[in-house]
């Protein structure tokens, strides 16, 4: 309960800050598939550059917030959007391929290991590669060794090819609030997806396959999921956050 009443307030103060923001519309909606309430956002590939992965600041600390993001971006810049982008370590590290404005900061991991990430296959968001927006699995991503202007690497996949993964259940009772990235089979489109109440994996993993088309999805985390969109009055506050990924116009 403790925990319900704490994300209930950060997220009404959020929206208070929010709405003094300036707003950028058309990019984040709400959206409802097989009776849950998502918020999605989409890039079309011209937007691709627009994208950004940001983990530290100037001073070399982690950033950690919307806040903070904010404040990196010159007069003329609008967020438009952002949310955590994968997995990091209590030191807000993060804990696979980190890669920001073409600079790696962190290797790939293609070892299987305990948790979420460690549920393989896992893989990794990468635009300004080849195609303007992709989702790979880590030892394809390995084998292919792709250029990427940014980079992050999470899991477990939500979908590969098309399929959800292997050990998703649709009668689990693990339940999250999650967020993830999906592309479009032609690597045009991204979704930026964040559930509004906790869902299983099987049903995240469908949003992306059959709600919005995507062959290709990734999970970036769970519980601790947070969402900064002005247009939707939403600015969500929680703990600090590693890797953070959004849209400036």
């Amino acid at each position: 309960m403790r925990i319900d009443l704490k994300r209930k307030l950060g997220l009404a103060v959020g929206a208070l800050i929010a709405m003094t923001l300036p707003a950028v519309a058309g990019i984040c909606e709400k959206r409802d598939f097989d009776g849950q309430g998502y918020v999605v956002c989409t890039l079309a590939a011209q937007q691709e550059p627009g994208l950004k992965l940001w983990l530290n600041g100037p001073d070399g600390r982690v950033l950690g917030d919307f806040t903070s993001v904010r404040r990196q971006l010159g007069p003329d810049q609008t967020l438009a959007f952002a949310m955590n982008a994968g997995m990091y370590h209590a030191d807000y590290s993060p804990v696979g391929l980190y890669v920001s404005d073409g600079e790696k900061a962190h290797d790939l991991v293609t070892a299987g290991g305990g948790g979420n990430f460690g549920m393989l296959p896992n893989g990794v968001f990468c635009a300004g590669g080849a195609r303007p927006y992709q989702v790979i699995e880590s030892r394809a991503f390995k084998a292919a060794d792709p250029q990427c202007r940014i980079a992050t690497q999470s899991g477990p996949m939500l979908v590969i090819d098309g399929a959800l993964h292997p050990r998703f259940l649709e009668d689990s009772d693990s339940r999250y609030v999650r967020n993830g990235v999906g592309v479009s089979p032609d690597g045009q489109t991204a979704w930026f997806a964040i559930s509004d109440r906790a869902v299983t994996f099987h049903e995240f993993g469908r949003l992306f396959r059959d709600g919005l088309g995507a062959r290709d999805a990734l999970y970036f985390d769970g519980s601790i999921s947070r969402l900064y969109a002005p247009a939707l009055n939403r600015a969500d506050f929680g703990r600090r956050l590693g890797p953070i990924i959004g849209y400036t116009e």
